[in-house]
């Protein structure tokens, strides 16, 4: 089972719009959501499902928004969070930015979208480009584009519109890669992990059929084939358009794209990374009179490979002032505000060492309480670049019309999660 009812409420707790979808929970029970959330807040003991009675609330704050979700079964909490996130995105679709004033400004729009996005409490048609073809607005009115529904919607693929033209067919494959480190003041890595995506830009005409290939080891275990480099990929999640039977058989990647721009794929690889760019720190403080930092950065990546908008973000006492500086490339600058040096390098070719010196002079009156040792981060792209040696090896693209298309493929490597911890 699903939601009974979606509200949107303000911060006070005031409903500015809500839809009954089953009727079957009585739609004052939201009055109780806002008290029953600052009563567990102030205890300390929030969580994402509140009950009342019989009566749970799911809910998601987005801008000065919550999204709440009403059941009084036991009903697939994970669903209905992926419906409230959807909501989210298709609003921001249409209205840009999700607040407060936007919802008001396009009542009727909002309304006519919680219909389509739901029926009797179960999630419909979500994709915001085929709801677009059918609920149209301009400024904030709804205009009535079209009387009858569009066959998108009751079609096996809902995802692509028929009779699309292009002029030039083309297909532009994105695969960004993240990575997540976690160093310890010793230099060792804790923790490390490669989250990837596969993302398509797709202007093709008709209705294309396409076959992805990867350097995937399960495929070519299967297939007797083990010659050059292989990934293991895990967590993979597809987008609906990927016929999923096809793949658990034979580990081919078979779909029908959506036009335009979406995430074909996400997989996570869990493997040991060694830090593309390696941070030394030394941190020293004199009592009462100034810290001095000394920051190394070493780019352990391929010599012919370059990082580009490289940000080292080191952190400094909350009471430090009067920053100097001295770099051997990039510039540095003090932001109080987050208690940060932020040292950014616009290209780090790889194999290359830079050093950056900053000296803060701090009050000679101490503060009582002790301060935390929050951790260096790094920011970085590299493109034409990847961690984990993920490869397209082809792609296929049949359409009944036999036009020729061309696919593009493009590799970066950026940073996620990327902490060095200090001694300081």
């Amino acid at each position: 089972m699903s939601a009974s009812a979606v509200f949107v409420l303000d911060l006070k707790g005031k409903v500015l719009i809500c839809r009954n979808y089953k009727g079957d929970v009585d739609m004052s029970e939201i009055d109780h959501f806002l008290p029953l959330m600052m009563q567990q807040e102030e205890e300390g003991l929030l969580c994402p499902v509140l009950t009342h009675g019989s009566v749970h609330f799911l809910w998601i704050k987005h801008s000065n928004l919550y999204l709440v979700a009403t059941t009084n079964k036991n009903s697939n909490a994970c669903l209905v969070y992926a419906f409230l996130y959807k909501i989210v995105e298709v609003f921001t679709g249409y209205f840009k930015e999700l607040e407060e004033e936007s919802i008001q400004d396009n009542f009727v729009v909002v309304y006519e979208l919680l219909d389509e996005l739901m029926d009797f409490g179960f999630p419909q048609t979500t994709d915001s480009k085929i709801l677009q073809e059918y609920i149209t607005q301009e400024g904030n009115k709804l205009e009535v584009a079209k009387t009858k529904v569009p066959t998108t919607v009751t079609n096996a693929v809902s995802w692509r519109s028929e009779g699309i033209r292009y002029k030039k067919n083309e297909v532009f494959i994105d695969v960004i890669e993240s990575i997540n480190v976690l160093v310890n003041a010793n230099g060792s890595v804790m923790s490390s992990d490669i989250v990837g995506s596969i993302k398509l830009k797709t202007m093709l005409s008709g209705m294309p059929e396409l076959r992805l290939g990867l350097n995937d080891r399960v495929l070519f275990a299967l297939t007797g084939r083990d010659k050059g480099k292989t990934v293991t990929m895990e967590d993979v999640k597809f987008h609906q358009c990927v016929r999923l039977s096809r793949f658990e058989n034979d580990r081919t990647i078979s779909f029908i794209p959506p036009d335009g721009e979406s995430e074909l794929m996400s997989y996570r690889i869990n493997t040991h990374v060694k830090p593309l760019i390696w941070i030394e720190s030394v941190i020293e403080k004199f009592s009462h009179s100034r810290v001095e930092i000394m920051v190394k950065a070493k780019g352990q990546f391929k010599k012919q490979s370059v990082a580009n908008n490289v940000e080292v973000r080191v952190p400094v006492p909350s009471d430090a002032d009067s920053p100097k500086f001295k770099t051997s490339t990039g510039h540095a600058k003090y932001v109080p505000e987050k208690n940060l040096v932020v040292w950014t390098i616009k290209s780090f070719p790889g194999g290359k060492e830079f050093l950056m010196r900053a000296h803060f002079g701090l009050p000679s009156v101490e503060k009582d309480e002790m301060e935390g040792k929050p951790p260096i981060t790094v920011n970085f792209e590299i493109p034409y670049f990847t961690v984990s040696g993920i490869q397209v090896r082809y792609m296929k693209i049949i359409e009944k019309s036999g036009y020729q298309a061309l696919p593009w493929v493009r590799y970066i490597t950026q940073s996620g999660d990327y902490q060095l911890r200090t001694n300081a």
